[in-house]
């Protein structure tokens, strides 16, 4: 984030200025304050500013240095939603690679501060964040370093970056990479599968009621989002488009609390018609393939389960850390529990977060012949906890199709169950949808599961 005082002077060291400086045109400096109008908080107008400015001078360095493609259609600082409420200048690509630019103002500062959501939330997130030195009053630019993804979730790991209230962090510019060229070599030459980013693993969680209550506050162009909701019930607003727009919307519009609530209950109510139009097909799974919603979704392929023999009689706690071994091991218990698994089934599972809860979600599917010449198809769907995390009493594993509730399983209380699981037959046209909710209401629906 860039620093400047009240009066919005930028405070620059100006020794730091090289002849790589980049000039900016009059045309894209008014194109920046054009975006910048569209962005409620005056403070957030000088920052999308900044971000603007910086993105144009980044094109024009990368332009003039490599035919690389740059495409920064989607780009935040366009996106008046985005710009809002977080800072930086991500969904840019270059080539194959996700690059996010920060503003940078005061050079003798240690630390950049970088918004959580570039970094934690999947849809955000970048091969690489580049610095922009942007020195607004002489209409200039200029390239300061870069760190990679992977640099700063190792640093994460190690425990060296602890998230602050507002939802941003402190990196150390010790971190970063001064030598630019680095940078562009890296884009040449190297593949986006050498440092491959988190997917979007979760479909829609719903925390509707809870924004219903805090409505005014939202509402507030005084107050702060941080101020008003925890990271946990922000994520599924930020990471949403839907719920991105109507939050931009509540600010801006400023509508009445019955117009707000039925705005909120639409929106809700279409994104989670959005998750639910799609569809997963699982027949491709038998061929050892993933379709192209289960892979964003991060589903994970598994090898077919072999059969051995467990000694236990109900599902109990398994090593989580290898998801495979996990598999395995409940795929023997089910079977000696009476479960009848073949041997080319094939399964694939899903890490994700609901609200505070780590879980991993396995899904198992295979064909039958339940009847002469009638060919039918199994699901099986077994909830657990992700590894250092549990599931929740309360919590309830739905199974629909459509509208209607085929079962549901539940933790109960004081149990020591460490997995729920449920199981359905179905035709080959039918699809089957499954929601995952919690005692207080907070749910996740994941798309449609079909056997085409």
């Amino acid at each position: 984030m860039t620093t400047y005082n009240s009066d919005n002077n930028l405070l620059f060291d100006f020794e730091s200025l090289s002849e790589a400086g980049i000039a900016l045109s009059s045309k894209q400096i008014d194109r920046a304050i054009e975006l910048s109008d569209r962005v409620i908080d005056p403070e957030r107008q000088w920052q999308t500013y900044l971000n603007a400015l910086a993105l144009f001078g980044f094109e024009t360095w990368l332009q003039s240095r490599d035919n690389l493609s740059i495409n920064s259609d989607n780009c935040s600082v366009k996106q008046p939603s985005y710009a809002s409420f977080i800072d930086g200048v991500f969904n840019l690509k270059v080539g194959k690679f996700k690059v996010c630019l920060l503003t940078k103002g005061v050079a003798i500062d240690e630390f950049i501060t970088v918004p959580r959501a570039v970094i934690d939330l999947p849809e955000y997130t970048a091969h690489f964040y580049v610095l922009v030195n942007v020195i607004e009053e002489q209409e200039e630019v200029n390239l300061d370093s870069f760190i990679r993804h992977d640099e700063i979730i190792k640093h994460k790991r190690l425990g060296n970056l602890i998230p602050d209230a507002d939802w941003t962090y402190e990196l150390p510019l010790t971190w970063f990479n001064p030598e630019t060229d680095d940078l562009l070599l890296y884009l040449r030459c190297l593949e986006p599968s050498a440092l491959a980013l988190p997917t979007t693993a979760t479909a829609t969680i719903n925390i509707q009621r809870e924004l219903e209550s805090l409505l005014p506050q939202l509402q507030s162009r005084e107050t702060a989002l941080h101020e008003v909701l925890t990271w946990e019930q922000a994520t599924p607003i930020l990471s949403n488009p839907n719920l991105l727009a109507w939050l931009y919307e509540l600010k801006t519009t400023q509508p009445s609390a019955r117009d707000a609530l039925t705005s909120l209950r639409d929106r809700a109510s279409a994104t989670i018609s959005e998750v639910t139009q799609r569809v997963i097909n699982v027949k491709s799974w038998l061929s050892d393939e993933l379709d192209e919603l289960a892979q964003n979704l991060a589903w994970m392929l598994l090898p077919a389960p072999a059969f051995a023999p467990s000694a236990f009689r109900d599902l109990q706690v398994i090593n989580r850390e290898s998801p495979v071994a996990e598999f395995e091991a409940i795929v023997a218990q089910l079977r000696n529990s009476g479960e009848d698994i073949p041997d080319d089934a094939r399964g694939a599972y899903q890490d994700f977060e609901l609200i505070t809860h780590g879980l991993r979600l396995f899904a198992v599917t295979w064909a039958i012949e339940e009847t002469e010449g009638v060919l039918e198809w199994n699901l099986l769907l077994i909830l657990g906890a992700q590894p250092n995390n549990y599931l929740p009493q309360g919590l309830r594993l739905e199974l629909r199709e459509g509208n209607t509730v085929l079962d549901e399983k539940v933790v109960p209380e004081d149990t020591e169950d460490s997995y729920i699981y449920t199981r359905v037959i179905g035709e080959l046209e039918e699809q089957f949808t499954i929601s995952i909710v919690l005692a207080n209401g907070e749910s996740i629906t994941f798309p449609d599961f079909a056997f085409d």
